[in-house]
């Protein structure tokens, strides 16, 4: 399978064109003081910058992103900046709904009702519930005049015989929440660095 296929949910590509007479050294002068932040490690050659982040900050404009390639590149009309940027945080709010829903799905499976057992089923083929064998007192706790413990009461039979089935319904929630995020940020993050490379190329 051809990588590019999927690699476009964790990685971020774009294009700019040069203002005229910028040469790929200039443009290179006026985007690398973004790749001087703490944690960011970059090398420049020839009309090519790659840059790596390790442990970034958060007040770091480009902290979304760990490592990427910016490629100045010739074109009919032009020089022409062609970028590819790498984020593991748009990996993991990808990844996330996914584990959420495999949970809902593992919640259903585990809260489904045991079927009964063939020494649990009458003749007419309906349930009959276990009878329950009353267990004699400790020997020691009656010596030491221990109370005998209560027969349960209809009511706590009951609420056993019926305990409250798991809910799905938070699972589906932080699902939901995470597939939004993914969506705004994988669109945002695209047209918020598109905008930052162009201010800096266009910097005065």
């Amino acid at each position: 399978m051809n990588a590019r296929i999927i690699d476009w949910i964790w990685h971020v590509r774009g294009s700019l064109p040069l203002t005229p007479g910028q040469t790929a050294d200039e443009a290179f002068d006026r985007l690398e003081p973004l790749f001087g932040e703490a944690g960011t490690s970059h090398t420049r050659r020839d009309s090519t910058l790659t840059f790596t982040k390790k442990d970034q900050a958060a007040q770091d404009k480009m902290a979304v992103f760990d490592h990427g390639e910016l490629r100045i590149e010739e074109s009919p009309t032009g020089p022409i900046l062609r970028y590819r940027l790498n984020s593991r945080a748009l990996l993991l709010c990808f990844l996330a709904p996914l584990l959420f829903l495999g949970l809902a799905q593992l919640t259903v499976l585990l809260a489904r009702p045991e079927k009964p057992d063939a020494a649990q089923v009458d003749a007419s083929g309906k349930p009959v519930g276990k009878k329950k064998v009353e267990r004699p007192m400790n020997p020691i706790d009656k010596a030491l005049g221990m109370p005998a413990p209560e027969k349960p009461k209809d009511g706590d039979k009951d609420k056993k015989s019926n305990p409250r089935k798991p809910s799905t319904t938070p699972a589906y929630v932080f699902a939901g929440l995470f597939a939004a995020l993914y969506v705004i940020g994988r669109f945002l993050e695209a047209w918020l660095i598109k905008g930052l490379f162009r201010k800096r190329l266009m910097a005065a």
